[in-house]
């Protein structure tokens, strides 16, 4: 029996997921159509062994997130929980918090993954994988290949290329240390738990070693429930003969910002020319005309002279007008995009209107396509005191006027521009 658990965090102070995780929480932002969280799920409900999926996380129960999980729960018949930290926990400190929900009815290992990560999901390749290493003390990192360059954003593995073992693992090293990163996507046995346990020990005895010197603890850090996968526990089992890397060659990408989710969209989209062929628009008489993949939800109203694709998702009762073209793009709920207006490299947000003849444009933050194992870069915001060019993002219900250009700028919720902006973040 297998279960799986599904990290999906909460609200945080600095998030670059604004301003759309001001509508709704992050995991359950529609990418290529679908709520983020709902890709892991499906992957997950394939296994045949799979009896359980539990979310961890510390955002509020919420209607919208109780909603997800029940029609999830009827579409791929299987049990799935939400079970609420009380506080950040990080990522090893969450699954351990609540190991006797995980553990209960003995499952033989169980999956753990990041909710903000995009991937072909090779689960039934890790669980061969960890067979043939024939021990059922031994975990499962999956790993993929990046440049050298942005290898330092993510946690490196230095692996042994016969066995496989992980020897090395650094998070997010100053110099080069190896070009296989963590892809956030575990297989985990309940031995796991041990090995959290003697950190929580640990992290307790030098608490009692902060309260005699006197020290400062009421940071939030400083709880010994807050444990780090990947800091604390993959660091100190490397070179143990206990973790092993999975590569994969297949797609991945991380959803840390807005620009992300268009790429991650690019992806899914791809690979539903396998898995989901029926959520691919078709041109046909009378409909609007696609090129490449896009994903058009049934309840749109697209007028049959508009242009879309490629990689573009319409969602809920949205409304395209004559001539309208909309290219690399999200348009959210409820949206409106009169006739002839031009949405490139951007997110519409939830019920705003775009103006007949407005254009709405962005910088696409793509990965460079010459480097076959570049990925996404974590953008900041500004640099050099500007903004950084990338995609466009209206929150819900902003209003652009007819014949108004948006170029490269961010536009809080519930605004109504009345001219023309390039390069702004719009309060």
């Amino acid at each position: 029996m297998l279960k799986a658990v599904i990290l999906i965090g909460g609200p945080q102070k600095g998030t670059r997921f604004r301003p759309l995780s001001f509508e709704v929480p992050k995991p359950l932002f529609p990418v290529a159509g679908v709520p983020m969280l709902q890709h892991h799920i499906e992957a997950c409900s394939k296994l045949p062994n799979m009896k359980e999926i539990l979310l961890i996380g510390f955002y509020q129960p919420n209607e919208e997130l109780n909603r997800f999980l029940s029609c999830a729960q009827q579409d791929y018949k299987i049990s799935i929980r939400y079970l609420q930290e009380y506080a950040a926990l990080g990522t090893g400190g969450g699954i351990y918090h609540f190991r006797d929900q995980i553990l209960s009815g003995g499952p033989e290992a169980f999956f753990v993954m990041n909710a903000d990560v995009c991937s072909e999901f090779p689960l039934p390749e890790m669980l061969d994988f960890q067979k043939e290493h024939g021990d059922s003390y031994s975990f499962i990192i999956l790993g993929t290949t990046a440049n050298r360059k942005q290898s330092l954003n993510y946690g490196c593995i230095v692996e042994n290329e016969k066995s496989d073992e992980v020897l090395h693992y650094v998070e997010k090293p100053g110099t080069f240390v190896s070009d296989i990163i963590n892809c956030g996507i575990y297989l985990f046995t309940p031995e796991i738990f041990q090995h959290i346990g003697e950190v929580f020990q640990k992290n307790q005895q030098d608490m009692l070693l902060y309260s005699y010197e006197g020290e400062e603890q009421s940071n939030g850090w400083h709880r010994a429930e807050v444990i780090r996968l990947e800091q604390d526990i993959f660091t100190a089992l490397a070179g143990q003969g206990k973790l092993y890397v999975y590569k994969t060659d297949r797609f991945w990408s991380q959803i840390k910002s807005a620009g992300s989710a268009i790429y991650a969209s690019r992806l899914y989209l791809n690979q539903y020319h396998k898995t989901h062929p029926e959520r691919l628009a078709t041109n046909t008489d009378g409909g609007p005309k696609t090129r490449g993949n896009v994903y058009i939800h049934p309840t749109a109203n697209i007028d049959p002279t508009a242009v879309l694709g490629p990689n573009v998702s319409i969602g809920t009762g949205v409304t395209i007008g004559a001539g309208v073209r909309v290219r690399e793009s999200i348009i959210l709920h409820g949206a409106t995009l009169q006739d002839h207006s031009c949405v490139l490299n951007s997110i519409v947000g939830w019920g705003s209107t775009i103006g007949k003849w407005a254009r709405v444009e962005g910088t696409p933050s793509d990965p460079n396509p010459n480097d076959p194992y570049a990925k996404i870069d974590s953008e900041t915001l500004f640099r050099d005191g500007k903004l950084t060019p990338s995609i466009t993002i209206l929150g819900c219900n902003v209003n652009i006027p007819s014949e108004v250009i948006i170029l490269n700028s961010i536009v809080l919720p519930h605004k109504d521009l009345n001219r023309s902006f390039k390069n702004q973040i719009i309060l």
